[in-house]
């Protein structure tokens, strides 16, 4: 029988020599032969089908300790459940990636919309699409409380998110919810906040959906303006003759990557259905 090196075996077999050491540490795949004088590791070609079994299984994403629990007690039935068992893996893998892509979607239409978002304090009137949200409601008005109180409420928010597993992509750019009821009172009174969800990503019984709608929009690069700009939407709404419609939204479109003062920086975009009259 023609014995080869460990370089020769190495090379036939298109892998490395210290992979060989390493399988020979493991037990996975010994020499046939060490030479008695100089220590040498040698093969025969017989190995080879032994090798090829050991990287048909690592193709399969088997570890290295599962290939040799599988070759040392050649139960058949034994691989089966580890392939299925890697198969899940792979399939929360997948659904990982899916939420990190979307994620990274997510946060390129945000600074996209934000770099090309009117000045502060612009008015305008906009077409905006059917949309979908997780709203939870706070049973605090923050409206009566400053930036403080509005952060424990996002942690409430993304406790929920936790609580219905869903993906942690969707914390950012939260929103709030004025009810139209209040909002034709001027009656700044609201515990809604919202983030944006997909549908792909989100059972339906824990999505509110707002319709497509027109909205008079106004921008705001400040969370303290907030009322302040939502008032000049109103008398806008008046001088120019339009009906409210629906709900008052303040959507986030940008959480800024800098805060400032430690605090969220938020370029916001308040919005009021309308009808014209």
């Amino acid at each position: 029988m023609e014995y080869l090196t460990i370089g020769k075996m190495a090379k036939l077999n298109h892998i490395s020599e210290q992979t060989l050491r390493l399988y020979d540490k493991m037990g996975l795949l010994s020499p046939c032969e060490i030479g008695e004088q100089n220590g040498y590791r040698y093969y025969n070609i017989k190995q080879s089908a032994r090798l090829d079994m050991i990287q048909y299984m690592k193709s399969l994403g088997m570890g290295l300790k599962d290939i040799k629990k599988q070759i040392d007690s050649k139960e058949m039935l034994l691989i089966a459940s580890i392939l299925r068992q890697k198969s899940a893996q792979i399939d929360d893998q997948i659904r990982e990636l899916k939420y990190q892509k979307r994620a990274i979607e997510r946060t390129i239409e945000s600074f996209e919309q934000y770099e090309n978002a009117p000045a502060d304090g612009t008015v305008l009137v906009e077409y905006i699409g059917k949309r979908r949200m997780y709203c939870i409601d706070s049973k605090i008005n923050f409206y009566d409380y400053g930036i403080e109180v509005y952060e424990k409420i996002l942690r409430d928010l993304k406790e929920n998110l936790v609580a219905h597993c869903l993906p942690q992509i969707y914390f950012c750019n939260a929103g709030s919810i004025l009810r139209q009821h209040n909002l034709e009172q001027r009656r700044f009174i609201s515990t809604e906040v919202f983030v944006f969800v997909d549908k792909e990503f989100v059972a339906e019984n824990l999505i509110t959906v707002i319709p497509a709608s027109t909205y008079l929009c106004i921008y705001c690069d400040r969370f303290e303006k907030e009322k302040e700009y939502a008032l000049r939407l109103l008398d806008a709404i008046d001088e120019r003759g339009y009906t409210i419609c629906g709900d008052y939204i303040c959507e986030a479109i940008s959480d800024l990557p800098v805060p400032s003062d430690n605090e969220r920086g938020m370029f916001l975009r308040l919005q009021i259905p309308i009808k014209f009259r």
